[in-house]
């Protein structure tokens, strides 16, 4: 799928979803994927079951800052573990889930916007 970005300058948007991987800042990256404004790191979470605060470290630790982290949990939206949010939450960050081409979309606004967001996305 196709998701059409609003402007991108030198950020990282995601272009396009679809089975087993992305398209981001006109890369084609196979598996889940970390992305934030200014790069895009390969994630080794293949299902929402797995999220925990090691596999989000990445985020947890960003520099710069993030402010809200977007899950794509894959097909559909799944709550988060309540450790898990509140963990972001004293980091300073809040925490989104969604299914993943909901977060793609969204991703897209908010880093077209300058808000310090990341994306966790989960391959369909």
């Amino acid at each position: 799928m196709e998701v059409i970005p609003l402007g991108s300058g030198a950020r990282q948007m995601v272009e396009a979803y679809r089975p087993g991987g992305f398209r981001v800042a006109g890369r084609d990256v196979q598996g889940s994927v970390l992305v934030f404004a200014e790069r895009t790191l390969p994630w080794p979470v293949s299902d929402p079951a797995a999220l925990s605060e090691t596999v989000l470290a990445p985020v947890i630790d960003a520099d710069p800052p993030v402010d809200v982290v977007l899950i794509g949990c894959g097909e559909r939206m799944v709550q988060l573990p309540t450790s898990l949010t509140a963990r972001l939450r004293a980091a300073g960050i809040g925490a989104d889930s969604m299914s993943t081409a909901a977060a793609c979309r969204t991703y897209n606004v908010l880093v077209s916007e300058g808000r310090g967001v990341a994306a966790a996305l989960i391959a369909l």
